[in-house]
């Protein structure tokens, strides 16, 4: 089911405190942007905050209920939660959990580009050694490339068959 454009609204309005938050559709529901990093989302009028290995106990020991998605064949839950009922109706009372979720999602967001840099890194490293790096012969006295065992092999096979 689609969110209402009010309850979109509203939620922005919940997490003013932490603007600037910017909201793009995806998939039937709403993405919740924080400087680009992707913090929130609002799902059947419901609002979802981000957590990570270091903000999860919070929102479960706050009794949240996580974000759960059926795939083709079973439920998937998400990292997603719900933040508690009385942050629902006061930006105040929803700014430490907003703040919660904009750190895990920079942090994640910063996990991620490290993996993209190390992973750039590597592809570097592997063009740079097989463009004529250390893996390449150095050429004959000719100045010609060498040749390598079985093309020599093949050279003389075709020479030995000329008459």
């Amino acid at each position: 089911m689609a969110n209402s454009p009010s309850f979109v609204e509203h939620a922005l309005d919940l997490l003013a405190l932490v603007a600037p938050v910017d909201a793009r559709r995806m998939f039937g529901g709403h993405g919740l942007y924080h400087r680009g990093a992707f913090f929130a989302l609002i799902d059947d009028d419901e609002l979802y905050l981000k957590t990570d290995a270091a903000t999860v106990a919070r929102f479960v020991e706050a009794g949240c209920q996580a974000w759960v998605y059926v795939s083709r064949q079973r439920e998937q839950t998400t990292s997603y939660f719900r933040p508690p009922d009385g942050a629902h109706e006061d930006a105040e009372a929803m700014l430490p959990w907003a703040r919660l979720a904009v750190e895990a999602a920079l942090r994640a967001a910063k996990a991620k580009a490290a993996r993209a840099a190390a992973a750039a890194a590597r592809t570097r490293t592997k063009a740079a050694r097989t463009a004529g790096g250390s893996r390449a012969k150095p050429p004959t006295a000719a100045g010609r490339p060498r040749r390598g065992a079985r093309a020599q092999r093949a050279g003389a096979l075709r020479r030995r068959r000329r008459p």
